[in-house]
Formats: structure tokens, sequence, C-alpha cells
């Protein structure tokens, strides 16, 4: 909101900060939250495990739900603070940019979440766990790049949505047309992206033969 706010990106943190903010917030929350849910925080992600089978429909279906309402709840709590600078520059709400088609966006939340899922199941991957015992404690650090690289390279188109959760919380509080026009943008193509993400994972990388150190 601040970058919004500021005249020249000279004087703010820029897309680069922004970027930071957002990858080492998801460090920090799938670290915390890992020991507890696995560190679901993402419907996109939560989508992919789910058809990879590492869990349940129903705690996938209630940890969709969660993940919606509690961005709901932080962006209503950024509009509580600031409601003038919240309503007033687009309250963090996911759209196209100008010179942009639907399909440019679309096409850039599949494969941001594309990275993101696969850097997910990379980081978690079983076969890695036995292998180097470092990983499971690492996991949260390479899922935060990923979150932020991601960032970089879409903001300037989308926004970056590449969490369904975080587009609908903005769209619901904001509530604005131009908000809710592109929003289909922001499930559909996060969810392609994390299924292709679980295919390429489990049919390609999963069927390559362990080797365990000699």
């Amino acid at each position: 909101m601040g970058v919004s706010k500021s005249t020249s990106k000279c004087a703010t943190v820029g897309i680069q900060g922004i970027a930071w903010s957002f990858g080492g917030m998801i460090f920090a929350l799938v670290y915390c939250t890992a020991g507890i849910s696995g560190g679901h925080i993402n419907p996109a992600v939560t989508f992919g495990l789910f058809l990879a089978r590492k869990l349940s429909l129903t705690r996938a279906v209630f940890y969709i739900i969660m993940q919606c309402l509690g961005a709901i709840c932080g962006a209503g709590v950024v509009k509580g603070f600031q409601q003038g600078l919240y309503m007033g520059n687009g309250g963090g709400a996911n759209v196209v940019a100008p010179g942009y088609t639907k399909g440019d966006g679309l096409g850039a939340e599949i494969v941001g979440t594309f990275i993101l899922v696969y850097t997910v199941f990379s980081a978690t991957d079983a076969k890695r766990n036995a292998r180097d015992s470092h990983v499971p404690i690492l996991a949260p650090l390479p899922i935060g790049f990923a979150v932020f690289l991601v960032h970089l390279a879409t903001i300037p188109i989308t926004g970056t949505g590449i969490n369904p959760a975080r587009s609908l919380g903005a769209a619901v509080i904001y509530n604005q047309h131009h908000a809710w026009a592109d929003h289909w943008i922001f499930w559909v193509g996060p969810f392609i992206g994390a299924a292709l993400a679980a295919i390429y994972h489990q049919v390609i990388i999963r069927a390559i033969p362990f080797k365990s150190r000699s």
C-alpha cells in the first residue's frame, strides 16, 4: 500500500521490497506452522498436495476454508488501520495490469504457482529427507525464496496472486468491480499451476530411482 501511495518508486521499498516482504513472511509462517498443519497457508499448495495424495479431501477443504477466512480477516485489519489509503490505492487487490491481456495474466499465475508448488514438493520430498537430514529444517527457506522470485517477475503483470486466498481476501474487503473482473484468473491460474506441479513431481520426478550415498 505504501508503494502504491508514493509518487516515486525511489521513495519506497519498490517492487524488490514488496517481493522480499512476501517471501520473508512466507518463510516465517511456513517455519512456524510446519509442525502444526504442515505449513498450509495457500489453497493452491494445499490443492497440489491433495492431488499428490499427501492429505485427505476433508482436511484439504477445511484448510482452504480457513485460509480464505484468514485472508479476509487480514485484509480487513489493513483496511481498518488505514481505510483512506486502502480504498484510494486499490486495496491490494490482484488485477491484470494495463498493457497485458487476461491470457498474459493467466499464464503468469500458472507459471508462478507451478514454480512455488514444485519448490514445495522438492523441499519436502521424502527421498531427499532420507538422504539429507538438513532438508526438513531448511524447507521453508527455498519456499520463501520461490515466493520472492515469483513476485519479482509477476508483480508488474498481475500484482502476483499465486495464492487464491490472498486474492480473495483483498477482493472481498476492497469490493470494487475491477477487483472482481479478473478474480477468476487468481483461482484458475494457481490451481492449474499446482496441478501441473503435482503431476510433474509425482509422475516424472518420483519415477527416478532413488540412490542412497555409498
